[in-house]
């Protein structure tokens, strides 16, 4: 499922599109990861040849106190054809989202709603710092990316393909945590693209949010969902909270509407079981009294279950520095 080492790979992606660079393939990552942590604990047990560099300042927040994920007209909502990409909340949800259908998380809006629909595959804005060529995603001219080549045939976790959601969440200095931009797909992604395809577009394209911007770094928080096990509800309260996420979809005024939260908000939330599905209601722009809930034409619930894993920007920082100064010090990473 997710790992840290897949935060830490969305965290490299976006750092090098703000800074014009080649970003670490997933593989690198991971081995590089791996022998972090081992380095790691044996400076604990007393290794001298292990610095952890200082990053006292990596925390500060940009602003304390506001928090973004308001409601907002830039929700999304569900026609009956079918696409992929959705933004799901997170945090505490805005008051209206458009739907999706059952197969994919986003489809574009109908000629009667808001053309604001997140786009189904990576917009301008975040391909603008992905290769072209498919091939140049996992190579360099630089000594660093030669490390992991050594494993030429990738492992049968690498080749795994899941649907998955990217986040991107800010902490204020008091550590309070406020949403900065999520979007995922429901449609299985290989872990490499996927993760880089999505870190950009939660990024850069959530049209709830501005576009992440290099000076946010230090307050960036990533999570990283991997999703699985998809089971049709019997009834909309057939899923237990704290362990399944949830994707509804509804007939409303005649036209059909949607929405999904992922399994850990209700929980956050402190929601009840007929909250969640009455917040969900709302979140894809259903307006009815909270308790006419049930009588809600072809009221249909997926259940489905997910873990996720999540690092900060420190995490990230020190790691990238040991990296880089093992580049520095012309140490053989292979």
């Amino acid at each position: 499922m997710a790992t840290v080492a897949h935060c830490l790979f969305c965290f490299d992606v976006l750092s090098a599109g703000l800074e014009k660079r080649e970003h670490l393939t997933l593989p690198q990552v991971e081995d590089l990861w791996s022998r972090y942590q081992t380095r790691t604990e044996q400076g604990a047990q007393g290794d001298p040849t292990l610095e952890e560099p200082d990053h006292q300042g990596d925390d500060q927040d940009l602003e304390d106190g506001e928090d973004p994920l308001s409601p907002s007209d830039h929700d999304l909502e569900e026609s009956s054809s079918d696409e992929e990409g959705l933004a799901a909340s997170v945090a505490s949800p805005p008051s209206t989202l458009r739907l999706p259908t059952i197969s994919h998380l986003q489809a574009p809006s109908p000629a009667s709603a808001s053309t604001s629909s997140i786009p189904s595959s990576v917009s301008d804005s975040s391909s603008r710092f992905s290769s072209a060529d498919p091939a140049s995603k996992t190579s360099s001219s630089t000594s660093i990316f030669s490390f992991g080549r050594r494993s030429k045939q990738p492992s049968p976790a690498r080749r795994e393909q899941y649907p998955l959601f990217v986040t991107w969440n800010t902490i204020s200095t008091r550590g309070h945590k406020s949403l900065r931009g999520c979007i995922g797909t429901f449609e299985a992604q290989e872990l490499s693209s996927g993760l880089e395809n999505y870190a950009l577009t939660a990024a850069f394209d959530d049209t709830r949010f501005s576009p992440i911007r290099s000076v946010e770094l230090p307050t960036l928080a990533n999570h990283i969902t991997l999703l699985h096990t998809f089971t049709p509800c019997a009834h909309p309260l057939d899923w237990s909270l704290g362990t399944h996420g949830l994707r509804i979809s509804f007939t409303y005024h005649g036209r059909r509407y949607g929405a999904t939260y992922l399994p850990d908000v209700a929980v956050e939330q402190g929601w009840s079981k007929e909250e969640t599905i009455v917040s969900l209601m709302r979140k894809a722009g259903w307006t009815g009294r909270s308790r006419d809930w049930s009588t809600v034409g072809d009221l249909k619930a997926v259940r489905y279950e997910g873990k996720g894993e999540g690092c900060r920007w420190s995490t990230y920082r020190d790691w990238r520095d040991w990296v880089n100064n093992l580049e520095g010090e012309g140490v053989d990473k292979r």
